[in-house]
């Protein structure tokens, strides 16, 4: 799940964001590398994200494609979980890995997209 949305000038920065989100927000909030996309800048340096955590099953990246488009991303922000419940991408999967990637989607689907939508709202404020 992802969702991108323009947002208000005054919060173009993932600092200015960063605050924000710790003042109105009930979710824990942090600056971190992107572990999960592995984007880089133009110096070749991993580039920064905020991540929203709900619990460690649920959490949102959220980061600029440009001055002030915001992309959000729903991740699993534990790296553990990450690992067996994440997005696989291996090229070449078995048969058992295919299967248990359709069960895993058709278990945590919607508790993924009910999180998604709870964290999303935060972001009503500063969207223009």
């Amino acid at each position: 799940m992802e969702k991108t949305i323009t947002i208000k000038r005054e919060y173009n920065s993932l600092d200015t964001l960063q605050n924000f989100l710790k003042s109105t927000s009930s979710f824990e909030c942090s600056k971190e590398y992107d572990i999960w996309e592995h984007r880089t800048d133009t110096n070749g340096q991993m580039e920064q994200c905020i991540v929203l955590k709900k619990s460690s099953m649920h959490g949102m990246k959220v980061f600029f494609q440009n001055e002030n488009t915001l992309k959000m991303t729903y991740i699993i922000p534990n790296k553990i979980m990450n690992a067996y419940f994440g997005k696989s991408v291996r090229a070449r999967k078995d048969i058992i890995q295919i299967v248990t990637g359709i069960i895993k989607q058709a278990v945590l689907a919607p508790g993924q997209k009910k999180a998604f939508e709870e964290m999303e709202q935060v972001f009503h404020k500063v969207s223009a």
